[in-house]
């Protein structure tokens, strides 16, 4: 079959894509995956074909003001609408959508005739078990929780209309309201399959039929790949370190957060892995080391904890290693994993990015680090994902719904 993989946004956002479109490609699969240029050589490592969507993620991360937010994620729809069809090509089998894609996929396949299929890293769907993901409010209650997710469902919809009616006139289709168009695929009960684990987030079960979670996607690595000597030498020259890093958020912060961390590792007593990310973070000393991007699933089961911005990705990494964490969320869903991490027992309470200070991240470092029960906590949550083959039920889902 000819795979269609379209996802759109951070680093966080599109990586998981890669380890799912190698294991299609290992069942004998033709996959693409259709992202934005930046991550063309994530695409490229993982031995998919890739093709170009026109948007430009970067400098989002740097947004944590909401309204901001609201107008730069308008801004990144307007501009991937614009060039959305062009990254669908006759004899597609199979159109795989993220979350940021899906509401613009729908009228692709409505046009051209081609099955989809949801791949979603967030669980988007209205439920009484907690308030949307994009809120980062705590529950309000089940009646509360469902009005709540309807409203965020309503104001996605608001921020993909003039991007899906410029589509749809481009495709020479009727003109359909993107709240319509979504109404119409809850109606036909349109699967969704979540990339995420049922330690994190069980399976609500006021969702409908379609919508499964199924376990994570992790980023594609070679086999052979290793971690580069001097991590390797860090790593090896005492106790194990804790990381530090960020992601794609934090742009324009890096001289203040490195400073931060510094002093937090010191004051703490720790050895410290900076990743220098977006922000830029960056520190010299025997008991630091700085680096750049590396595969979470060699470095984080050599860690004594992350402080990381709660991105899903990065939650389910350290999760994955049986590591416990520090939570700074900066915005967009991190809030709801970084309780999530906590109501597990496998991090601490969470700091909010603006209220982070070297003492707060001190104190939390050497609560995680000090007391056994956050690892514990985190190794249990590591057994129960072991568990799980989220890319196994995607290629069972697929297979199923396309009779191959």
């Amino acid at each position: 079959m000819r795979i269609l993989i379209a996802a759109a946004g951070s680093r966080g956002d599109v990586a998981p894509y890669t380890g799912l479109g190698a294991a299609l490609r290992h069942a004998g699969h033709d996959v693409t995956l259709a992202t934005t240029d930046a991550f063309a050589p994530l695409a490229r490592d993982a031995g998919l074909a890739f093709r170009s969507l026109p948007a430009d993620p970067r400098g989002h991360g740097a947004v944590t003001d909401k309204r901001e937010l609201m107008r730069s994620a308008a801004a990144f729809i307007a501009e991937l609408g614009q060039g959305f069809a062009d990254a669908m090509t006759e004899g597609t089998d199979l159109l795989l959508l993220s979350t940021t894609t899906a509401p613009l996929g729908w009228h692709l396949a409505e046009a051209t005739g081609t099955p989809t299929l949801g791949a979603y890293l967030q669980p988007t769907a209205p439920t009484g078990d907690f308030p949307p993901v994009v809120t980062g409010s705590r529950s309000l209650g089940r009646t509360a929780n469902r009005l709540a997710g309807r409203f965020a469902l309503h104001m996605t919809d608001r921020l993909y209309a003039q991007a899906a009616a410029r589509l749809r006139r481009r495709l020479q289709l009727p003109p359909l309201s993107a709240a319509r168009t979504r109404r119409r695929q809850e109606r036909a009960d349109w699967p969704v399959l979540h990339g995420f684990s049922t330690a994190l987030v069980p399976r609500p079960s006021d969702w409908r039929p379609g919508l499964k979670v199924v376990g994570n996607w992790w980023p594609h690595h070679e086999a052979t790949e290793r971690l580069p000597a001097p991590v390797e030498d860090f790593l090896d020259a005492g106790p194990r370190p804790v990381l530090i890093g960020f992601g794609s958020m934090a742009g324009g912060h890096g001289e203040r957060l490195s400073d931060l961390a510094v002093r937090a590792l010191r004051r703490a007593g720790l050895r410290g892995i900076l990743q220098t990310g977006s922000a830029g973070l960056a520190a010299d000393g025997d008991d630091l080391l700085t680096v750049g991007d590396l595969p979470h699933a060699l470095l984080f089961p050599r860690l004594a904890a992350v402080v990381h911005h709660a991105g899903a990705g990065t939650t389910a990494a350290a999760l994955r290693a049986g590591v416990p964490a520090v939570p700074v969320p900066v915005t967009a869903d991190q809030p709801f994993w970084a309780e999530r991490l906590a109501a597990l027992g496998a991090a601490t309470e969470p700091i909010p990015f603006g209220s982070l200070t070297a003492e707060r991240l001190a104190d939390a470092l050497d609560r995680v680090v000090g007391r056994q029960t956050y690892a514990r906590a985190a190794a249990t949550a590591a057994r129960h994902m072991a568990t799980e083959d989220g890319a196994g039920d995607v290629l069972k889902t697929v297979e199923r719904l396309t009779g191959s």
